[in-house]
């Protein structure tokens, strides 16, 4: 079997992403039944993360 090995490199990035996602405890436990209400709070999540981010490359 052969892979990418320039893809597996860049997998670590993915896996890191979602253990933020899974560090806030709403989303690790899906306590929200609606799937709208989930996929605003990966999206709130995600928002976070991003300003995070750019404050510390500002």
């Amino acid at each position: 079997m052969s892979y990418d090995q320039i893809d597996y490199r860049e997998r670590n990035v993915i896996e890191r992403s979602f253990v933020h996602l899974k560090q806030w405890r709403g989303l690790a436990t899906r306590y929200d039944k609606l799937a709208i209400v989930y996929r605003a709070g990966v999206v709130l999540n995600a928002i976070n993360a991003w300003t995070r981010q750019l404050g510390d490359t500002l």
